[in-house]
């Protein structure tokens, strides 16, 4: 474990923070994207493009400012402070009294968490950055495909491309040939299955998106850490759907997005990705 104790509180601080702007992103980010894809569309199709949310004509990941979705009230700066302000607000807008999603505070909590145990673990700061910046990513990816079932080209792409820089002298995974391969290795695996399954059944049990980020997850962590990964998200996958299933949160023949799984195994697996590697060794 790490000795530099002092940068546990800043890094708690700095998730808060952080975490309160991906609430955004995972809010927003989708509904940028399909006012992009109506737009090119309506482009192709030579029809004229009509916007069909609610929302302002300006709009983008920082403006306007958060607003309640009921009465579009603009919430108070002071209530904008990260995990306090949700407590602050009573998880309600002060007008209407409408409840906030508890995500907001999830998000924040789970972000300033996840990045002071990192750096509890390690004393590196280039691999403490590194992970602050997966965790970043890897959180919106998790808040959009729980809501939307999506996993956009934009943070799954950026995540790969981010892996392969991080370990062009193998910072994380060991090697670039580890990083390389566990992409291809992670897109293919999944894509494998995805036939597979669709031969089978005549239906389709996971998303391209799927096949991406695991490629990106392991751009990152390398090739050794495909098996625990794919173990741990399976695991985690049908334990959340056994209780949302006995709590009647979802039927049976519910889809359930496999992303949020793969992204909570692989902060597992970067985290403690030194004793990963050592107990699932390649010759690389």
């Amino acid at each position: 474990m790490g000795n530099n104790h002092l940068i546990v509180p800043v890094l708690f601080l700095l998730g808060a923070c952080i975490g309160s702007f991906l609430n955004v992103v995972i809010f927003r980010l989708p509904i940028l994207l399909e006012r992009k894809w109506r737009f090119e569309s309506s482009t192709t199709l030579g029809l004229h493009y009509n916007k069909k949310d609610r929302y302002p004509e300006v709009f983008n990941l920082f403006f306007p400012a958060s607003t309640c979705l009921l009465c579009n009230m603009k919430v108070p700066v002071w209530a904008n402070i990260p995990i306090l302000g949700y407590g602050l607000l009573m998880g309600k807008c002060v007008k209407c009294k409408q409840k906030f999603s508890i995500q907001y505070l999830f998000v924040e909590l789970a972000c300033a968490i996840i990045f002071a145990l990192a750096g509890y673990i390690n004393n590196d700061l280039y691999i403490i950055l590194s992970e602050v910046l997966f965790v970043s990513i890897v959180i919106c990816l998790i808040g959009i495909d729980f809501k939307t079932f999506l996993l956009p080209d934009e943070l799954t792409l950026l995540l790969l491309w981010c892996g392969l820089l991080v370990n062009l002298h193998g910072l994380i995974a060991g090697s670039l040939a580890r990083a390389v391969l566990g992409a291809v290795s992670g897109y293919l695996v999944l894509w494998l299955i995805y036939w597979i399954f669709k031969l089978i059944t005549k239906r389709e049990g996971i998303g391209y998106g799927d096949f991406k980020f695991l490629a990106g997850i392991l751009a990152w962590v390398g090739i050794n850490c495909i098996t625990p990964i794919l173990l741990l998200a399976s695991l985690m996958g049908i334990i959340y759907f056994l209780i949302a299933y006995f709590i009647k949160k979802i039927a049976l023949n519910d889809p359930v997005p496999f992303g949020p799984f793969l992204g909570m195994a692989g902060m597992v697996v970067l985290l403690f990705h030194k004793q990963f590697i050592e107990l699932f060794p390649l010759p690389l």
